[in-house]
């Protein structure tokens, strides 16, 4: 488990964004608008400067969710503003278990299907936030420590996200190149990619479980 008591995780996502930024245009350049990258590290650098260090985690990814859905244009700004919105209430207490992130990430998950009328296999985040949960849920039904389950979360994200290359975009710009869409990862899934493997390995390195 981890503590919830500072606004670090967020911090690390942010910088995630910052670094891969131009990665993520370049990928979303190929198949939709190319701005994937810029919108997202506008947001986040916008949330970064309503960060304090008095913030536990869920107000941390409360602030980052508002001015996702307020300040990012797009589809992209809605959507991740529900993930986090969603996956805030996964930190309710001063710790969190895998259990607790499995919740927020469900949550995130039926919300986003809502919203967007995504499924897996439409080439979108969801492909990388469904195997990502399937795979905690099965670290955790196998009785795994809360490390090595984050360890499968980030494995499972990376397995949704590998498989988007090579499915036909149902959903957005991307869908109007019908096959053509096939044979190039999916910007959104990229990014939600890297955005989980912050979370995971921030959980790993801060598992309070292991410094007993």
């Amino acid at each position: 488990m981890i503590s919830t008591k500072n606004p670090q995780l967020v911090r690390q996502m942010i910088a995630t964004i910052d670094t891969n930024s131009a990665y993520l245009s370049e990928i979303d350049g190929y198949i939709g608008d190319g701005d994937h990258g810029n919108n997202m590290k506008k947001g986040f650098l916008m949330a970064q400067e309503n960060l304090n260090e008095a913030m536990g985690i869920r107000e941390a990814i409360q602030t980052l969710a508002l001015i996702l859905i307020d300040d990012i244009g797009g589809s992209m700004g809605p959507i991740y503003g529900t993930l986090f919105r969603k996956l805030s209430m996964g930190f309710k207490q001063d710790t969190a278990n895998e259990q607790d992130i499995l919740d927020g990430l469900v949550k995130s998950y039926d919300a986003i299907c809502d919203l967007a009328g995504a499924k897996p296999g439409d080439k979108t985040l969801i492909d990388t936030l469904s195997a990502a949960i399937l795979s905690l849920q099965a670290g955790i039904d196998d009785g795994l420590t809360f490390s090595a389950s984050m360890e499968a979360l980030k494995a499972g994200a990376n397995r949704g996200w590998e498989a988007t290359k090579n499915m036909q975009a149902r959903l957005g710009r991307a869908s109007r190149l019908g096959e053509r869409s096939v044979g190039f990862y999916d910007a959104g899934a990229t990014s939600c990619k890297l955005l989980i493997e912050t979370l995971a390995d921030y959980c790993v390195i801060n598992d309070l479980s292991e410094k007993k």
